[in-house]
């Protein structure tokens, strides 16, 4: 463990010791996606995923964004809209993540998890991934290692705008939940067998669909932001068993900028006003005062790590885990 991690030594223990149970549900933002990137290296599509500033800059170049106004990836994807319609913008953004990117260490990190566990004799769970981001790199990474998931996605647009989408294990046929406490596509299995273990990618931000274009889906635009805000809680909108899942676990954020308020808003579509139901970490780098002490009245404590090493770290003590019935 390096000398930085080290103080961190209760934390890995706890997290470890949830994971176990099936407990923390992984959290992801854009900065997932600059984890393990040499540095100075820029954004090329055959090989990295863009940032989030890498994804503002193109789209002001795209959409001739005018010169002097705040470069804003909300802003900036408003002004596309209007300037040249939503289908448009729809367009740039799905030859951007339309493409086969690599994972990184910490996809292939989460798309392992349950297989490393497995093979220790822990009992399977239901493993909830919530990300934020538009790509399918993690899909591909669960895919590579050989392990279903279901992939549940939100609307943004069109005649089912505010609702989400719900996709099988191996199926290109997804299912809008239309009534989401009645929905039982995540309880039962194909032969309406109960079902004891899943895992779920949950897409609170839409998603790019590598099978058909029509069901894009983006939150992205000031609109959609301000349509995520004034809906009712979003729990209300997932389908069951999910909103329990949320309410019972812990949250590791990662590639998280936690002075971005896009966070904020997210949790507030969430949990509103409450605290976390339970004991929450947030991995970065660079933070401020004000932030944190913002993110304490949430319960949330901060790791100041490089992504990369603390993902690094997390991986070894999982794979040091003694089978069940080994010992301590």
């Amino acid at each position: 463990m390096s000398v930085g991690l080290a103080q961190y030594e209760t934390h890995f223990r706890l997290v470890v010791r949830q994971f176990k149970n099936w407990k923390v549900i992984p959290f992801l933002g854009a900065g997932v996606n600059l984890c393990g990137r040499p540095s100075g290296t820029q954004w090329a599509r055959d090989h990295f995923l863009p940032s989030g500033g890498e994804l503002t800059d193109h789209l002001v170049e795209s959409f001739t964004y005018p010169e002097g106004e705040p470069k804003d990836l909300l802003r900036v994807s408003q002004f596309a809209s209007i300037e040249l319609g939503m289908r448009e913008l729809y367009e740039d953004l799905r030859l951007i993540f339309n493409n086969d990117y690599p994972p990184t260490v910490l996809h292939d990190f989460l798309a392992r998890l349950p297989a490393t566990l497995r093979a220790k004799g822990y009992p399977r769970g239901q493993f909830l991934v919530v990300t934020t981001n538009y790509d399918d790199v993690l899909e591909q990474a669960f895919r590579a290692a050989g392990e279903p998931f279901d992939m549940v996605s939100y609307i943004a647009d069109g005649e089912h705008q505010g609702k989400f989408r719900h996709t099988p294990p191996g199926s290109a046929d997804p299912v809008v939940v239309e009534n989401p406490n009645e929905y039982k596509g995540l309880l039962m299995d194909a032969r309406d067998n109960p079902r004891t273990d899943w895992n779920i990618i949950l897409k609170i931000h839409g998603a790019v669909d590598r099978v058909d274009k029509v069901r894009d889906s983006y939150v992205i635009t000031e609109d959609h932001y301000i349509d995520y805000l004034t809906q009712t809680n979003v729990t209300n909108l997932l389908p069951v068993p999910i909103p329990a899942k949320l309410k019972e676990s812990h949250f590791l954020f990662l590639g998280y900028s936690l002075s971005d308020w896009n966070l904020r808003v997210i949790l507030r579509r969430i949990w509103r006003n409450q605290k976390l139901s339970s004991k929450s970490w947030a991995v970065e780098v660079r933070r401020k005062p004000l932030d944190e002490e913002f993110w304490k009245k949430r319960d949330v404590d901060f790791v100041n790590a490089d992504l990369k090493e603390y993902i690094s770290e997390l991986d070894a003590r999982v794979r040091a885990l003694p089978p069940v019935g080994g010992g301590a």
